[in-house]
C-alpha cells in the first residue's frame, strides 16, 4: 500500500515541485495526494493542478484565531488520509495541538543549520554573524518552532561578497536535493528516532556537503 503525502505551501512551492518530481521519477512507494495552501495566490497551486494533483486552500485570513485556522486545516488535511504531512515553505506557525496530531509524520525544511537561526531572515542573520558556512535542515516537526529531530542537513560555504539573495539561492538548490531524499527515506521506512536523534536505517550519510 502506497504512502499518502500531503504537502503544505504558502508560495511558489519549489520544494513541493522537487518532491513531486522525485516521487514520480524514482518510483517511491508513495504518492502526493494533495497540495494545500494558506494563500489563494500561492503560485504552487497552479503548478500542482496542472499535473493533476488535488489542491485546496485554507486561507488563514478567514479565521479569527490560530486555533480555528488549525482546526480547519487539520480537517482538510485529514480528508486526504495522509501518512505523511510535508511543510514546504508553509509560512504559518502551527499550534501545539495541531503539531501533536501529526507527531512523527510531519516534516519541515528550514534554511539554516538548526539549531542556529530559527525563525525568519536566516541568511541575513548568518551573514551578520560572520558565519563561514550555512545550509538547510530537514527535521520532524515538534511544538517548538524550528526544532525537532534532525533528519538531514546540507552545508553551503559563505563566499566573499555574498548577499542574502545569493546565499539564499545557493542554499535553496541544496534544499531541492535533501528534502526529496528525506521524504523518500520516510516513505520507505528507512528512518527511526532513537533518543531524540534520527538514524537512517541503511547508514546513508545525513549530510550533504
Amino acid at each position: 500500500m502506497k504512502q499518502r503525502i500531503v504537502i503544505l505551501i504558502s508560495g511558489r512551492g519549489s520544494n513541493m515541485e522537487a518532491i513531486v518530481q522525485h516521487c514520480a521519477e524514482e518510483g517511491w512507494p508513495a504518492e502526493v495526494v494533495a497540495v494545500v495552501a494558506n494563500k489563494p495566490t500561492a503560485g504552487g497551486l497552479a503548478w500542482a493542478a496542472a499535473r493533476g494533483l488535488a489542491t485546496a486552500v485554507v486561507d488563514h485570513k478567514a479565521f479569527q484565531d490560530r486555533a480555528a485556522f488549525d482546526a480547519e486545516l487539520a480537517r482538510v488535511i485529514d480528508s486526504f488520509e495522509p501518512t505523511l504531512v510535508v511543510l514546504a515553505g508553509f509560512m504559518r506557525i502551527l499550534g501545539a495541538d495541531f503539531v501533536r496530531r501529526y507527531e512523527g509524520r510531519m516534516l519541515n525544511i528550514h534554511p539554516s543549520l538548526l539549531p542556529a537561526f530559527p525563525g525568519l531572515h536566516t541568511h541575513q542573520r548568518a551573514l551578520e554573524a560572520g558565519c563561514k558556512a550555512v545550509g538547510a535542515t530537514v527535521h520532524f516537526v515538534t511544538p517548538e518552532l524550528d526544532h525537532g529531530p534532525i533528519v538531514m542537513q546540507s552545508v553551503v560555504p559563505v563566499m566573499a561578497g555574498d548577499t542574502e539573495d545569493t546565499l539564499s539561492a545557493r542554499v535553496l538548490r541544496t534544499e531541492h536535493v535533501i528534502y526529496p531524499l528525506a521524504v523518500r527515506w520516510f516513505v520507505k521506512g528507512q528512518l527511526r528516532v532513537e533518543g531524540g536523534l534520527v538514524v537512517q536505517a541503511d547508514g546513508a550519510s545525513q549530510v550533504l556537503m
